[in-house]
C-alpha cells in the first residue's frame, strides 16, 4: 500500500509540475498566484483573486482550460447583471408542428467546468448570492428544479480592491465558499519587459494539453487520501478557533481587532490545501509547516475586522501572522 501511494504521489507531482510549466509558457511571473489557483483546483475548491485590472487573471483561467482540455466560461459582473443571467432561465418553446408550448430551461454560463467570475464585486449582493449553491453544492436550482453541474466545477473569481469606485463588498457567506483568497501583485520591472515582449510581437505563446477531465478527477480524489495525524489536525483546528475573539485560543490581537472569525470551512481548507503542500514536498502526511504555509490564503478572507482594526490599518494577514506565532508556541510546534 505504501509503495502504491508513493508511486501515485510521484505521478501527481509530475502532472502538477507539467500543468504549472505549461501555464508559465503563457503567464509571466505570478508564480505564487498560479500555485494558489492550482492548489484550489486539485483540492476541489474555488479561488478568489484580488488585484487591479490587467494583471492576466483572465488569461490564467483560459490557459488552465487549454492545459486541462476543459470547457471555459467567463462571466463579466456588472451592476445590472441579474441572477438569471448567471444560472439560466426558463423560456417558452413552441413545437412548430403541434403548436404545443412548454417551458425549457436555458442554461446560463455557470454550466461549465471552469468559470471565471470577472470583477465579481461589481455586481450587487443579490446577483453575487446567486453563486452560493453552485459554489458549495455543485448544483443549481431554478423554478424549483435542481440541475447538477458537471464535475469538476471550479470558480475562479476576481475582485477589484474595495477602494476602487463601483464595487460592493462580497457577502460573508460567499467569501466563506472560497478555499483561497490570493492577492495578485503588480509585475516587477523585469516582468513588465517580458510581458511587453510577448504581447507586442508576432509570436504568441500557447500552452499544450497536459491532462483531461478524468485525470484531474483522479488526482482530486487522491489528494483526499493523504494522511493527517491527530496532533497536526488539532493544530489546524486551534488556528481556526483562534480567529474567534471569544475563543479560549484567541490571541490578544484577535480579541482587540477581530469582529467575526472563520467557519468550519476554514479548518477544512487548512487540511485540504495542506495535503497538497505535503505532496509537493514529497511527503505522504501533512506536517505543521504545511498548515502554517497555507494559513494566510485560507483564512485572510474569513476574518472580519472590527472598526478599531480598520481604523488602525490592521490587516487580516497581520492578525494571522500573530496567530501563527502564538498558537505554534502554545501547541509546542517544532521550529
Amino acid at each position: 500500500m505504501t509503495t502504491d501511494i508513493q508511486k501515485q504521489a510521484a505521478a501527481f507531482r509530475q502532472d502538477y509540475e507539467r500543468v504549472f510549466t505549461e501555464i508559465q509558457k503563457v503567464m509571466v511571473g505570478q508564480n505564487d498566484v498560479i500555485e494558489g489557483v492550482l492548489i484550489c483546483l486539485f483540492a476541489g475548491g474555488n479561488v478568489l483573486l484580488e488585484g487591479v485590472p490587467g494583471l492576466g487573471k483572465t488569461m490564467l483561467i483560459r490557459t488552465l482550460g487549454e492545459v486541462l482540455d476543459l470547457p471555459f466560461s467567463r462571466i463579466q459582473f456588472t451592476p445590472d447583471l441579474m441572477p438569471a443571467d448567471i444560472i439560466g432561465t426558463n423560456l417558452v418553446q413552441e413545437d412548430p408542428k403541434t403548436g404545443h408550448r412548454e417551458f425549457v430551461f436555458q442554461r446560463g454560463p455557470l454550466f461549465s467546468n471552469l468559470v471565471l467570475a470577472d470583477e465579481i464585486n461589481r455586481a450587487t449582493p443579490k446577483t453575487q448570492s446567486a453563486m452560493l449553491e453552485a459554489m458549495q453544492e455543485k448544483r443549481i436550482t431554478a423554478a424549483g428544479v435542481t440541475h447538477e453541474l458537471d464535475r469538476p466545477f471550479f470558480v475562479m473569481a476576481t475582485q477589484n480592491p474595495l477602494e476602487m469606485e463601483g464595487t460592493y463588498p462580497l457577502p460573508e457567506a460567499q467569501l466563506d465558499r472560497f478555499l483561497y483568497k490570493v492577492m495578485v501583485p503588480f509585475p516587477s520591472r523585469q516582468e513588465l519587459h517580458e510581458i511587453v515582449n510577448r504581447t507586442t510581437t508576432t509570436t504568441t505563446p500557447h500552452a499544450g494539453k497536459v491532462m483531461d477531465k478524468e485525470g484531474l478527477l483522479h488526482w482530486m480524489h487522491f489528494v483526499r487520501s493523504i494522511v493527517v495525524a491527530p496532533h497536526v489536525q488539532d493544530y489546524a483546528v486551534r488556528l481556526l478557533l483562534a480567529t474567534h475573539p471569544t475563543s479560549e485560543f484567541a490571541t490578544d490581537m484577535v480579541k482587540r481587532y477581530v469582529r467575526f472569525g472563520g467557519s468550519p470551512r476554514g479548518a477544512q481548507a487548512l487540511i485540504l490545501t495542506g495535503k497538497i503542500k505535503a505532496l509537493r514536498a514529497e511527503r505522504y502526511n501533512v506536517a505543521f509547516a504545511d498548515i502554517a504555509a497555507v494559513a494566510k490564503d485560507t483564512l485572510r478572507h474569513r476574518l472580519i475586522l472590527n472598526f478599531e482594526g480598520e481604523a488602525e490599518g490592521i490587516t487580516s494577514d497581520m492578525v494571522i501572522e500573530d496567530m501563527l506565532k502564538t498558537v505554534a508556541r502554545e501547541a509546542k510546534v517544532p521550529a
